[in-house]
């Protein structure tokens, strides 16, 4: 799972200045990237104790993002795309910061914060990096990438010249964070090869981002789609292993049918294909847009409630102990999935 993000970034380097290639590239990965949003849907409409746990928040809140992504339709399409992309890029980073600490809980490592910290000073340094690198309006050309999108991320070659300043700031930030992070974990009793290897695949990825923003590009979000199925995948089994600890949720029931979770995923697969099918074969690209913001703003809120560590049955799902009551890195920044 660390190296989901390779087979994304080995295809838009492979392809670099191939026009039409990279087009398609970039276009499949963002229909992936669209299509594990909606499986946040059924681990709460599913399962009645999730529902009840926050009623008014998950009764309420499709009907504001309604709301709010007819409001946002209306307006300059470039202002819909820089919110949309900076909130996706912060929501994947948390839900690589959500594994790192699954791993380190593991271990019985509570505190995440120096983590925490130093992912988003890489994220940022990378943006910064990117803005700053006059050479990044030619290699989002090359993509092809459509008016939208394209004029989404002028925004970000906009910023160069505030960017150049930042990039000697941002380095240093990161290489304090970076020594703090080795001397804490130097400290620790118990360390997980496990979290090490994830977080320096994460280092690589956001490293690849600033030689090739483009290959950064596909392999960021790509991966987060790729480790959120099988992040679900392997959760299902342990989160629901009978119907006493359920409550005899549907999702339980069908976790635990003959086809098991490997056959739930499968019926997702071929149900949200379907979906995403007829909605772009027969609507508009405005209802298009309105069906999958909308979902797209559900699934990143929600997982931002969803996926705490320090919830007993979210905990169980990934086989960690019933995290202590003081764990207050996981309290303050709750743990997220993409």
């Amino acid at each position: 799972m660390a190296l989901s993000w390779v087979p994304f970034a080995a295809l838009a380097i492979a392809w670099d200045g191939q026009t039409d290639r990279l087009e398609w590239l970039v276009a499949a990965t963002l229909l992936f990237s669209v299509s594990h949003q909606p499986l946040t849907m059924p681990l709460v409409y599913a399962d009645p104790h999730e529902r009840r746990s926050r009623p008014v928040v998950f009764g309420l809140t499709p009907f504001v993002f309604v709301g709010l992504v007819l409001i946002g339709l209306q307006l300059d399409p470039v202002v819909i795309a820089v919110v949309a992309g900076v909130w996706n890029a912060g929501h994947t980073l948390q839900q690589r910061y959500g594994i790192t600490r699954i791993y380190g809980r593991k271990v019985g490592q509570s505190d995440g914060t120096v983590e925490h910290r130093l992912l988003w000073s890489m994220l940022i340094l990378a943006l910064v990096v990117a803005a700053a690198d006059a050479a990044t309006p030619g290699r989002i050309a090359s993509a092809g990438l459509g008016d939208r999108n394209q004029r989404g991320l002028d925004v970000l070659t906009d910023a160069a010249p505030v960017a150049r300043l930042l990039v000697p700031v941002m380095v240093v930030v990161v290489v304090v964070l970076a020594v703090q992070w080795f001397r804490q974990e130097r400290a620790a009793e118990q360390v997980n090869p496990a979290k090490w290897f994830y977080l320096g695949s994460t280092t690589g990825l956001i490293g690849l981002t600033m030689v090739s923003p483009l290959a950064g590009f596909v392999g960021y979000i790509g991966s987060h789609a790729a480790e959120y199925y099988l992040i679900v995948h392997n959760h299902l089994a342990d989160r629901y292993p009978d119907e006493i600890t359920d409550g005899g949720a549907p999702l339980g029931r069908a976790v635990r049918s003959r086809s098991g979770p490997f056959g739930l995923m499968a019926a997702y697969a071929i149900g949200i294909a379907a979906f995403i099918w007829a909605v772009r074969s027969l609507g508009s690209y405005e209802l298009y847009a309105f069906v999958f913001l909308t979902l797209g703003g559900l699934h990143l809120f929600y997982d931002g409630l969803i996926w705490k560590l320090r919830r007993p049955e979210v905990a169980r799902g990934f086989q960690i102990p019933t995290p202590p009551v003081t764990a207050v890195s996981d309290t303050r920044h709750g743990t997220q999935k993409n």
